[in-house]
Formats: C-alpha cells, sequence, structure tokens
C-alpha cells in the first residue's frame, strides 16, 4: 500500500521498479510453469506406473518415470520441490526392487533416500526418507539391528515429524521380537563428556563401508582436518573380547544423530563402533573376526579416513553358476585373465571437472566415452564391463576405487579429460599410481584430487607404505598398452595427435585399488582444438577404439606369462 501511495505522489521515481518487476516476474514465470510441468510429468508417470498391473512387470517403465524425476532434479537441484522429484526417484527404486531384486536398485534406493536425508533436512520429505530406510533394511536386508538404528534416527532427528508415530511402532516391534538394540552409544563414556564445548570440535558426521569376500573399506568422515592414531588389539580370552582395531581421532566430538554401532557382518569385520573416549576424542572401533592386513589413509576436501583391511573371509559367496566359465580361456580359468573390468567416468554430478572455452564439460564427455567403452567391450572382448555411474551423479573418489575392488574387477580404467592454464598445450597421456614423476604429473594429480599441489607432497608420504602391495608392475604394463593403441588409433585419424607417456601421479581414485589400474587423460579440454574433438563422437569412437586396443594387446601379454603378478 505504501508504495502505491508513493508512487501517485512521485510517479517517475517509482516507475523504474514497476518496469523492474514486471521483466523479473516475466523471466521467472515460464521457468516455474515449465518446472511445475516437468514434476507433475513425473508424478503423472508414477501414479499410472502404480496403477497398472501390466506397467510395472517392465522395467523400462520404472526407469522412465525415475528418469522423469532425474530430469527435474538435474535441472532444480535447488528447486522448491527438488527434495520430492529426489524422493521419488528413491520410491521409484524402491517400488522397482520388488519385481527385478537386483540389488544394485535397492542400492540406489537407499542412495536417494540418504541424500534426500542429507541434503534437505527440513524438508517434509526427510522424515519419510528415513523412515524408508528403516522398511528397507527391516523388509528387504532382514538387517532388525541396522532396522532399528534407522528408525531410531526418525525419532531423534525429526520429533515433530510425522512418520515418528509409524517408527515408534516399529521400534517397539523390533524390541518385543530380539530386546532392545542400542542405538546410541557404544562405548563406555567419561565422566564430564555432556559438558563439552563441541563447537570447538571437528564433527563425526558418518561412518561409511563397503565389502567383498576378501576386502572390506571403511571410511569415516569428519567435517574438519584432524589428526589421529591407530593401534590393532590381540583377542583377549579372559574378558572374551575379539580382536581389535581402533582409530582415535583427536579434537573431534561425535554427531548426536550418528548410531553407536553399525553391524557390517561380512566375514572379515564384526561391526564398526564409535564413541566419545575422552572429552576431545572419538574412538572408533573395528570388531575384527578375520583379517591379515590393514591400511589406513586419509583424503582431504572433504576431510575422511579410509581403512582398508583384506583378509579371507569366513563367510563364503555364492559360486558362479555352472556354465559361466565355459566361455573362458584357460588362462582366464586359472585366474590369468581379464574377466572383468570396472570403468570410471571422472567427476560428475555437482563436480563438472575441467570446463573448455566453448562450455564443453569433463563429466559429459567422460560419461559419453565410459559408455562407449562399455558396449565394445561387452561385444568385442565378451568381458564383463562395469560402469562406476552411469549419469550425471557425484560420486566420492573412494566409492569408485571401493567399487572396483568389491566387484573384484581384474581391470580399473578411469577416464578423463586434461587441463592446462595454457591454451596451447594438448596431447594424451596415461597415467599409473605412484609419487609425481614431474611438477606436471604433480599438477595433474593435485587438479584431479581437488587438492593443492603442497598436500600432493604429504600425500606421497602415504604412498610410500601403501605402494608395497599395489599393483605397480601390471598397471605399468597396461598403461603402456592403453597409451600405446590410443596413440596409434588417433594418430591414424586425425593430425597433431602429440602422445605425451605414460606417467605417474598419486592419485585419490586409484589409491587402494587392488587390481592394475591406470587413470586415461583423453585430450586437454581447455585447448580449442582438442575441446572440439571431445564433444564429436567420432573422436570419441577413436578414443574407445584405442583403449581396446590397448586393453587387447594387454590381455595378450598376460595369457602368454603364466603365474601373472
Amino acid at each position: 500500500m505504501r508504495y502505491f501511495l508513493a508512487l501517485r505522489k512521485k510517479p517517475q521515481k517509482f516507475l523504474w521498479l514497476s518496469v523492474l518487476l514486471v521483466f523479473v516476474l516475466l523471466a521467472v514465470a515460464p521457468a516455474s510453469v515449465a518446472g511445475q510441468d516437468a514434476l507433475k510429468r513425473a508424478k503423472d508417470c508414477s501414479r499410472r506406473l502404480s496403477r497398472s498391473k501390466k506397467l510395472v512387470k517392465y522395467r523400462d517403465q520404472w526407469i522412465r518415470c525415475i528418469q522423469k524425476y532425474e530430469a527435474y532434479y538435474r535441472k532444480y537441484p535447488r528447486g522448491r520441490q527438488a527434495d520430492e522429484a529426489l524422493y521419488g526417484t528413491g520410491k521409484l527404486y524402491k517400488g522397482l526392487y520388488g519385481y527385478s531384486r537386483r540389488s544394485s536398485d535397492l542400492n540406489q534406493s537407499i542412495k536417494r533416500f540418504r541424500e534426500v536425508v542429507k541434503k534437505f533436512p527440513r524438508s517434509r520429505f526427510a522424515d519419510d526418507a528415513q523412515y524408508q530406510l528403516g522398511e528397507i533394511y527391516l523388509k528387504y536386508k532382514n538387517d532388525k539391528e541396522r532396522a532399528y538404528v534407522e528408525y531410531f534416527k526418525v525419532v531423534m532427528d525429526f520429533p515433530h515429524g510425522d512418520m515418528k508415530p509409524r517408527a515408534q511402532r516399529r521400534l517397539a516391534e523390533i524390541e518385543a521380537k530380539m530386546g532392545k538394540p542400542k542405538p546410541q552409544r557404544d562405548l563406555a563414556r567419561l565422566p564430564g563428556i555432556s559438558a563439552v564445548d563441541s563447537s570447538a570440535l571437528a564433527t563425526v558426521s558418518d561412518i561409511r563401508h563397503w565389502s567383498a569376500q576378501d576386502y572390506t573399506r571403511v571410511v569415516i568422515d569428519v567435517n574438519g582436518q584432524i589428526e589421529y592414531t591407530s593401534r590393532l588389539l590381540r583377542p583377549d580370552p579372559d574378558l572374551k573380547t575379539p580382536p581389535r582395531l581402533y582409530i582415535d581421532l583427536e579434537k573431534t566430538a561425535l554427531s548426536p544423530s550418528f548410531p553407536g554401532a553399525i553391524p557390517i557382518g561380512d566375514g572379515l569385520l564384526r561391526k564398526v563402533r564409535a564413541g566419545q573416549y575422552k572429552p576431545n576424542v572419538v574412538r572408533v572401533v573395528l570388531d575384527i573376526e578375520s583379517i591379515e592386513d590393514h591400511k589406513i589413509f586419509s583424503l582431504n576436501d572433504p576431510f575422511r579416513i579410509v581403512i582398508d583391511v583384506t583378509g579371507e573371509s569366513k563367510k563364503r559367496l555364492p559360486l558362479p553358476k555352472k556354465g559361466r566359465d565355459t566361455d573362458l580361456t584357460l588362462a582366464q580359468q586359472l585366474g590369468l585373465g581379464v574377466k572383468k573390468v570396472v570403468i570410471d567416468p571422472g567427476h560428475g554430478g555437482k563436480d563438472p571437472g575441467a570446463v573448455g572455452s566453448r562450455g564443453v564439460r569433463e563429466k559429459d564427455v567422460v560419461l559419453a566415452i565410459a559408455r562407449k567403452l562399455k558396449n565394445k567391450i561387452e561385444r568385442e572382448l565378451k568381458l564383463e564391463a562395469i560402469l562406476t555411474r552411469n549419469s550425471d551423479n557425484y560420486l566420492p573418489l573412494e566409492e569408485r576405487t571401493a567399487l572396483a575392488n568389491t566387484q573384484k574387477a581384474d581391470l580399473f580404467i578411469s577416464i578423463h579429460t586434461n587441463a592446462h592454464k595454457s591454451k596451447r598445450v594438448y596431447g594424451i597421456s596415461t597415467y599409473i599410481l605412484n609419487v609425481a614423476t614431474d611438477e606436471e604429473a604433480a599438477r595433474v594429480a593435485a587438479f584431479e584430487n581437488a587438492v593443492s599441489t603442497k598436500r600432493i607432497s604429504d600425500l606421497e608420504k602415504i604412498l610410500n607404505e601403501l605402494m608395497l602391495t599395489s599393483k605397480i608392475n601390471e598397471s605399468n604394463r597396461l598403461a603402456h598398452a592403453v597409451q600405446w593403441g590410443l596413440s596409434k588409433d588417433l594418430q591414424k585419424n586425425y593430425r597433431n595427435i602429440k602422445d605425451l607417456g605414460v606417467k605417474e601421479a598419486p592419485f585419490y581414485v586409484l589409491i587402494g585399488a587392488q587390481m592394475p589400474s591406470i587413470m586415461v587423460e583423453t585430450s586437454f579440454i581447455t585447448n580449442k582444438r582438442e575441446e572440439k574433438r571431445l564433444a564429436s563422437s567420432a573422436y570419441q569412437d577413436a578414443i574407445v577404439e584405442g583403449i581396446i586396443d590397448g586393453i587387447r594387446a594387454y590381455i595378450k601379454q598376460i595369457e602368454s606369462v603364466p603365474g601373472r603378478g
């Protein structure tokens, strides 16, 4: 009202405000309407699917609806209904698992629900997502202890949410069947812990893990760089305690919503426990069932501590079905060949990677190359190929390596485009994990790790110990074969292809890989000529053909040498 009274008294003074307001409304309205329409289409798709007994039987119908939600979320990640779109994908993946029984679908559902809770903690869908996690662990994973923890988070983290009564009923049901688990601290607290000023401490926010037959990776997320110490304790028959590995995190506090214990039960580790051991020390304990070796190292930006344990699991995973190995060569059947390749398209989601002057983004180019490479590996080499990501989603570096290890891959190939402050620099190169061989290698590693070159020198100290058991020789052989294939195929079809050779540098994404692992820097996206080529399908095809020739040459080498590794 005041605005309109002022407008009557001094119309010229406020005329420009009226014009500006009209332009803002005209600019915002179409985008808002388009977003509403996109989300409505996703909801309608989901509604039709749920009502049709015929459509729910077809996977492509589920994926179609999921992609509609994803399209909205990608375009409007901070939109008013981004939380609803992300929650919708989680619900659909959960529903799809009911028909497909694919563990990957259930894992996608878990991932989406956790993202809703983490990214939109104040959303009306956050408590629903947290409740759905409890439902998944209770009904599909038959893990009552983990389900109890998830339901407990609904009650504690969302006390005013509408899902609290349901979660309380679930908690009561679980308690009636198995007694009351302990979702709070699993370690004894010292007197006075509650009086600690946690604002002055870093916070342990989460503990994640991945498991395979003879390998488990545990990652501790901390919201600041801290010092830590570790110790391996032998079993104590008198106290009936199992062998334990503990890590003391200095100047840290445990998040109030963090469960005290996370069950693992993969044959190597029983569970991971965390508690406030001292007023300014969080102790994380790994209860061991059977391990032979372990490595601990930290990654930065954000800071996290990675624990890799290896050994012979007391749990036996199901053997492959009979007949699968009949198509393999003798060398492959003896474990000397290549059966499975994990391909890692670098960056993704909130991390675009390097961006060229024309706007070509690294994350888009490498995903396109990786998809083509996967298809060609399966079609021509008759090998199983797995992508660490098959869409524009963000994946932490340690998760990519963990996926390769848990999938028991025989090769790990990370695809990237190079970048340089000078637009004149161009060429192709292939990297393996080691200390940096020169200043340029250190620069590339710093960029791909998203850290400073100073941090690279710190990382090299860690590598001196970690590299003792890595597949350096085989990675070197694979890298030279792939670099040869790339150079040969690209030089055959294009001019001005510079072979920069095989180099060594400490890349986070290659640390801990238990198979020959390389990073392919396909070309420089910061060079105008190579940026234009990288965006073209023909050049991408030539890159894929070169990598395929390299893998083929590597396989021939190892099959001619008995007792590889």
